[in-house]
């Protein structure tokens, strides 16, 4: 395997980390000070470096080469690494238009979407005009198993009629967020269970829909973005805003989760290798027992299992974006279930220790190890928990190796 980047990817990867050290770093308290005047406003900087971005042409980065002229043309495996960087602060992706759910819808919309679809919903997301969100887990069924989802999506003349509720809708309490896809079933009775359902595109504004409430995450609600309760009730849309048409929604979910998994895998090693940089520097400057931390031999072999992790879960990223490149996702599924599986465990690791290197302050507001924390513990969820991933790729194997 040859991991090595091409000039034009090497002069992005220090182009992204220049705007990150540069614009967004040092506006971090900024943001957040922004955010807490209105909760879920885009606040007036992130705007400000998004303009600034698209200037630099650091824009919609994450779109792979297959996409056309929308992205930077990279693929899976040159994109990594600037996802790397970006996972450094938690709120850099948006800066790029590289931010989740945005990412998938617009993955979905552009592979997935009808003409009218792509000009009316695709090109302001692709622009970064505007905001979205991905309707799928249900409070009341077990999510990871799609096929429970209970949400109906029934056909009436010209339109769909919508009703259930979601939970953990991400990006739907945002005021920019204007328009949801949502995943529901469209025929609930066929025999294939995995062409019951379908997604389907529903304005955030259209009557029926209620923003119920905030969900928070180990107590955080992550605004401006939040993670929104939704209700539907009786909400129409026209017929034309059914994705693909009816019974594709399973497909589609698959389609869209395996190029947003290891995105997530990506930022998860950026903020693993973040957590290692500050503990480095906490550990050479703090002073305790008379001498610095980085004296103890404990600490030092904090420091040193952390970049040992860090650099695995990095090489078993690339491996499995090159396989996506060359392969194709789904003779990937297998590592992408692998890195799904050990990328925010790793993480998990490394910002704990970072948090114990520095003490009472690590569990604070003052700096971003607690909420990088909480987003790699919500991560074990996200798009799948562990016990699935884990299932289904002993499933894999067993039957690989079994014959």
């Amino acid at each position: 395997m040859d991991f090595e980047y091409s000039s034009k990817v090497q002069d992005l990867i220090v182009r992204v980390r220049n705007f990150i050290e540069k614009n967004i770093e040092p506006n971090d308290a900024l943001f957040h000070k922004q955010i807490s005047k209105n909760r879920w406003q885009t606040p007036p900087i992130m705007q400000e470096l998004k303009a600034k971005a698209k200037t630099e042409g650091l824009w919609n980065l994450f779109l792979p080469i297959s996409h056309g002229e929308h992205g930077a043309g990279l693929t899976n495996l040159e994109y990594s690494p600037l996802a790397e960087e970006m996972g450094k602060v938690g709120w850099a992706s948006e800066v790029f238009n590289c931010a989740a759910p945005d990412t998938g819808n617009m993955e979905v919309l552009t592979q997935y979407g009808s003409e009218e679809q792509k000009k009316q919903w695709l090109e302001p997301l692709l622009a970064g005009e505007i905001r979205s969100a991905f309707a799928m887990t249900e409070p009341d069924v077990a999510s990871s198993d799609a096929t429970n989802i209970e949400t109906s999506i029934v056909r009436d003349g010209d339109e769909y009629v919508i009703n259930g509720r979601k939970f953990y809708t991400s990006g739907a309490c945002r005021e920019s967020c204007e328009i949801m896809i949502v995943m529901g079933k469209t025929d609930p009775e066929n025999v294939n269970r995995y062409l019951q359902q379908s997604q389907i595109l529903v304005p955030t504004k259209t009557p029926g829909v209620t923003i119920v409430r905030p969900m928070t995450v180990l107590g955080y609600d992550d605004a401006p973005e939040g993670h929104a309760e939704v209700l539907f009730e009786n909400v129409r849309v026209p017929a034309g805003n059914l994705i693909m048409g009816e019974g594709h929604g399973f497909e589609i979910a698959q389609g869209r989760l395996g190029p947003g998994r290891i995105h997530h895998c990506m930022r998860s090693v950026g903020a693993a290798q973040r957590a290692l940089e500050m503990m480095c520097k906490r550990a050479n400057t703090r002073i305790v027992f008379g001498k610095p931390l980085i004296a103890n031999q404990s600490v030092r072999e904090d420091i040193a299992k952390s970049a040992c992790q860090i650099e695995q879960i990095r090489l078993m990223t690339l491996k499995a974006a090159q396989k996506m490149d060359t392969a194709g996702n789904k003779e990937a599924k297998d590592l992408i279930s692998m890195i799904k599986i050990v990328a925010p465990n790793m993480a998990l690791d490394v910002i704990d220790r970072a948090i114990q290197i520095h003490g009472a302050v690590g569990l604070s507001q003052d700096t971003p190890l607690a909420q990088m924390f909480a987003w790699q513990r919500a991560l074990r969820l996200a798009d799948g928990p562990d016990q699935v991933h884990m299932m289904q790729l002993g499933r894999n194997l067993a039957k690989e190796y079994g014959e």
